[in-house]
């Protein structure tokens, strides 16, 4: 049986189409919308991880929304989410100090938001943390497919009505229903994550019985609009905003977030209806900007005239009413990410997590073993390029090593499971080489076939973050081998045989033992609903915590690699690492 879906026309526009219908015309009212999305906690305008000035914040980007306001006579102000996550200051008032009034809230309740909508970094929080938000923002915090278990009413609120200068907004928020694929059902509980078609279908006649001027789309998940592409049975399609836009008429405009791109085009939905797309970014590098003409309601119905544009946060100063407003908080901040927790003997970079084994990687590794007590670990290089220097450690340097906030899981898998997972992990980032003079990396590549080099330096095809080692047993990988047929297991590290059918237990985030980045699922074999039975504990904290503590408890960092594994053959990888190295890194320190 052959689907076939609707096609998504892309209409090329400029500036120059809004600025050709005249801001005195008597049948139009203008209102214009901005957006923020994916801030991770890039509040203040200082990298409290790697301890220097930050050209995009909030900050930044509020002295351009004063800019607007002043400007525009009627300005809507939106984000879309994943603010919980990232920097130090949110996880400062996530988990730390839950007394004092969030700074989140705080410095968003200062920008005068309208309204946002929960993001999957969010919800990753937990229920202390995100229901204590709900109350502590002065504006509504928006999901209409988050569904409470018992009721089956949106857990957060399902839509805003925003009334500006006689204009009458209605603002739908969703969020990526993939959450229980990455998160543990503690953090969530009582909430059930529904598609994103069937839920916008069943709120627009809600909205549209608002009488709005204005429909907009505020999801968290990203812009995608390969519809052709169908998610896992039983699973929904994480990049939904593009189905949604082609298939749910009544939207205006639909904001999305969550996939960290920048987007600003048209499309043309199955009722033949232009609909505007805006992806505002991450880390307030971006604000995605929407300018609108509504016609007067006496002017009989006639669609928006809508325009679109991405500013540059980096072009504006911090706002200095701003820095000042949060002065307090600032100097509590730094004086906990300079903490010293630990001495290192020496650096360790994350470079070497993609040659074999790494510094880096084994720390985490040493640590997720030492508090499960299992047999096997695996872990990734969480961020794509981050060094900790020789010398005194700091809380900050935690969040360098250890990005996310992941629980730890131990879990059961079979010696058979454990080699899959690795088949699938290794064909996440090295290909098949049939000579030393080919790639070993999987590189972004240009149409000849090359790398391609943007900014002078080369990009993985695949998110670092899923390239999973592991630790507790040896074993190698041979590249010139096809995939799913690389990985040989001598043994465990400690002597023991490895037996294929034996059960062993498993230290794993918790994003991985949930199924995220699949190789649970695609790689071990596991299907999705059976994951929770592979499950044997859990950690209350987040790992970054046990990582610090453990550390803190040492006292002196001793980076060595374990050397439990490499990648064969060695003259092939030896040739490919000198040449694909200068490749990835160039002469420059940048972070994914």
């Amino acid at each position: 049986m052959i689907l076939l879906r609707p096609r998504i026309y892309a209409i090329t526009f400029s500036a120059s189409l809004f600025a050709a219908f005249s801001c005195s015309d008597a049948n139009y009212r203008s209102v214009t919308i901005l957006e923020t999305t994916d801030v991770h906690g890039t509040i203040l305008p200082y990298d409290f991880i790697e301890k220097k000035e930050l050209a995009n914040s909030q900050a930044s980007a509020y002295s351009y929304i004063r800019k607007v306001r002043a400007e525009e006579k009627s300005v809507v102000l939106l984000d879309d989410g994943d603010n919980l996550q990232g920097q130090p200051p949110v996880y400062y008032f996530n988990y730390i100090d839950t007394v004092s009034e969030h700074l989140n809230a705080l410095a968003m309740n200062y920008m005068g938001y309208d309204a946002c909508t929960a993001g999957n970094h969010d919800i990753e929080t937990g229920h202390a943390v995100y229901d204590r938000l709900v109350k502590e923002y002065r504006f509504p915090w928006l999901a209409a497919n988050a569904v409470d278990s018992k009721t089956g009413q949106p857990y957060f609120k399902p839509y805003a009505i925003i009334n500006k200068a006689g204009v009458r907004i209605a603002v739908l928020g969703m969020i990526t229903p993939e959450v229980p694929t990455w998160l543990p059902p503690e953090l969530y509980s009582g909430i059930e994550f529904r598609g994103m078609v069937e839920t916008a279908k069943l709120w627009m006649p809600v909205l549209l019985r608002e009488k709005p001027d204005i429909v907009v789309g505020l999801f968290h998940s990203g812009w995608d609009e390969r519809l052709d592409h169908a998610p896992s049975p039983g699973m929904h399609d994480d990049r939904g905003a593009a189905d949604v836009a082609a298939n749910v008429p009544g939207f205006d405009i639909i904001m999305c977030g969550h996939d960290h791109k920048v987007v600003n085009k048209k499309i043309v939905n199955t009722a033949g209806d232009t609909v505007l797309i805006l992806d505002g970014g991450s880390r307030s590098e971006k604000i995605a900007r929407a300018d609108i003409r509504v016609p007067a309601r006496k002017a009989g119905k006639h669609r928006p005239k809508l325009s679109g544009e991405i500013i540059d946060v980096d072009k504006y100063k911090p706002d200095g009413e701003f820095v000042a407003k949060f002065s307090d908080q600032d100097k509590t901040l730094r004086k906990y990410v300079n903490k010293v927790i630990a001495n290192s003997e020496s650096d360790i970079s994350t470079r070497d997590s993609y040659f074999g084994s790494s510094a880096f990687v084994d720390m985490i590794h040493r640590v997720q073993l030492e508090v499960t007590h299992a047999a096997v670990s695996f872990a990734a290089p969480l961020s794509f390029d981050v060094k900790i220097s020789s010398g005194p450690v700091t809380v900050g340097d935690m969040f360098k090593l250890y990005r996310f906030e992941n629980q730890l899981y131990k879990m059961k898998l079979t010696g058979k499971e454990i080699k899959d997972y690795l088949e699938f992990s290794y064909s996440e980032w090295l290909n098949t080489m049939k000579g030393p003079g080919d790639l070993m990396l999987k590189l972004r590549l240009d149409n000849s076939g090359r790398p391609l080099i943007t900014n002078g330096e080369a990009w993985f095809r695949n998110q670092p973050y899923n390239f999973d080692s592991a630790a507790g047993i040896d074993y190698t990988v041979d590249v010139s081998k096809p995939e799913g047929s690389r990985v040989r297991i001598t043994g465990f590290s400690d002597g023991r045989p490895f037996i294929p059918d034996s059960v062993y237990s498993v230290a794993i985030n918790s994003y991985r033992g949930n199924g995220g980045g699949g190789h649970l699922t695609s790689g071990a074999h596991i299907p999705p609903g059976r994951l929770a039975e592979h499950l044997v504990a859990s950690t209350d904290r987040d790992l970054r915590y046990y990582i610090l503590k453990e550390i803190e408890k040492e006292g002196v960092i001793k980076p060595q690699p374990l050397g439990n594994w490499r990648i064969i053959p060695e003259k092939w990888v030896n040739e490919a690492r000198s040449r694909e190295y200068s490749l990835l890194f160039g002469n420059k320190h940048r972070q994914e």
